[in-house]
């Protein structure tokens, strides 16, 4: 393995060449309302018309499939298909190369916990036809058609892994963080086409389209697969910051140093890795974990700073060992109602979910879970689809009541879920 860089100092307020703007792009990051997530979900809907039918997608990482179900009520399965119909070619284009085999075998060590990645993210397009997913072990994004089941377009990463994506409001553009290369593609969801890229620092993780689409924000990691996890050691991990720029021209309009904010507000024993992340209805509070921590942070986008923390349980029979967290991630999942009053929280390594009212900070009951690893909004906004990636299953939970209401069997180490749209009628691709 590389040897591990050493963190420098950064400068708080964000990189110096932007402190003519700083001001100017705070103001745009803040101005006005976006439509609440649920808002823009029943947006699509309709603009999707009746061919058209909405249903959640279950990527099983380590199978390579992505499970379809009903976005509401009972989360019926729809039909399964494969994100990795070329599985054999790109296999075999990696072990005859030594560099890119090595990486392989690397991400399958650590990131994969002896598995192979081969489905992380996945969004469809406008028109319901393919579906768009990240692979991890395989570099890359492809295209698949949802009628044929066969590869409609393939995007090669720079570096050597595929991570989280985003896909912008209008649906026609999907960005992805090419973890290993400190950079983040975006690329036009119809053809595959690089329309614009962007550095970020180590690690690149989450992707955030903000302000209808004006903006896009990445929060970059760090090296997550080291055991040198003790807190001591927490600069060891890299150079983390959330990078946001204009989505338009890719440039970089501000560099927010969670390390400063976390001590400013008295938690310099928190790491600043932001991990998942969820913006209020009106964008003015950013909602999101940190690597080892049990609970989330709050933070105001038009004060610069953090406002509150909330602390959520430990489980004792997971909690003794820091070093035994799945990349670094205690807590790895967060979706917020569409009115904004409720957030659900996967808590990974403590073997919960939860919802949280966003105005008190109360927690609901905790429903017990199998290591989860994601939340989304379901197809109504009524409650939330948590993936159990311990259990092969996804579980809904209502908002209202926090309690379970449904469990459904997927494929092997769900992980992302989204909302997305197939044909109607549709329940795989057809036969031959």
């Amino acid at each position: 393995m590389s040897a591990i860089p050493l963190r420098n100092r950064r400068v708080s307020a964000g990189l110096p060449a932007l402190a003519a703007t700083a001001a100017l792009a705070l103001a745009a990051l803040v101005a006005g309302p976006a439509p609440a997530a649920g808002a823009q979900s029943a947006a699509g809907a309709r603009a999707a018309g009746p061919d058209l039918r909405e249903v959640l997608f279950v990527g099983n990482n380590w199978e390579g499939t992505a499970d379809v179900l009903a976005s509401t009520g009972d989360l019926a399965k729809v039909g399964r298909i494969s994100i990795v119909p070329d599985k054999e070619e790109r296999l075999r284009e990696i072990y005859l190369n030594p560099v890119k085999l090595g990486y392989f075998l690397g991400i399958r060590a650590t990131a994969g916990e002896g598995h192979d990645q081969f489905v992380d993210d996945m969004y469809t397009t406008p028109d319901g036809s393919a579906v768009v997913a990240s692979r991890p072990s395989f570099a890359d994004v492809v295209s698949i058609d949802l009628r044929t089941g066969r590869v409609n377009w393939r995007f090669p990463v720079a570096g050597y892994r595929a991570d989280h994506m985003a896909v912008s409001p209008d649906g026609t553009r999907v960005a992805v963080s090419a973890s290993t290369a400190n950079t983040v593609h975006v690329l036009d969801i119809a053809s595959g086409r690089q329309v614009g890229s962007f550095t970020t620092g180590d690690k690149p993780h989450e992707n955030t389209f903000t302000q209808g689409g004006r903006f896009l924000w990445n929060s970059s990691i760090g090296d997550v697969t080291s055991a040198l996890d003790a807190p001591w050691l927490d600069w060891t991990k890299g150079d983390r910051k959330i990078t946001v720029v204009d989505a338009q021209t890719f440039r970089t309009v501000r560099v927010i140093d969670m390390r400063a904010r976390l001590d400013a507000f008295g938690r310099s024993d928190l790491s600043d890795a932001v991990r998942p992340m969820s913006f209020s209805p009106d964008e003015s509070k950013l909602y999101f974990q940190v690597s080892f921590f049990n609970g989330f942070v709050e933070y105001d986008v038009a004060t610069d700073r953090i406002t509150r923390i909330k602390v959520l349980p430990e489980n004792p029979a997971t909690s003794t060992d820091r070093t035994t967290w799945v990349n670094d991630s205690r807590h790895h999942g967060m979706s917020m109602s569409p009115d904004g009053s409720r957030l659900c929280i996967a808590g990974t390594m403590d073997d919960y979910a939860t919802v949280v009212d966003r105005a008190t900070l109360a927690q609901g009951p905790l429903v017990p879970a199998d290591k989860p690893y994601w939340a989304t909004v379901d197809g109504d906004g009524a409650g939330c689809v948590i993936s159990e990636s311990g259990a092969d299953r996804v579980t809904a939970i209502d908002f209202a009541t926090g309690a379970k209401r449904v469990s459904v069997p997927v494929g092997d180490h769900p992980q992302r879920v989204r909302l997305g749209h197939v044909p109607a009628g549709w329940t795989g691709p057809a036969a031959g």
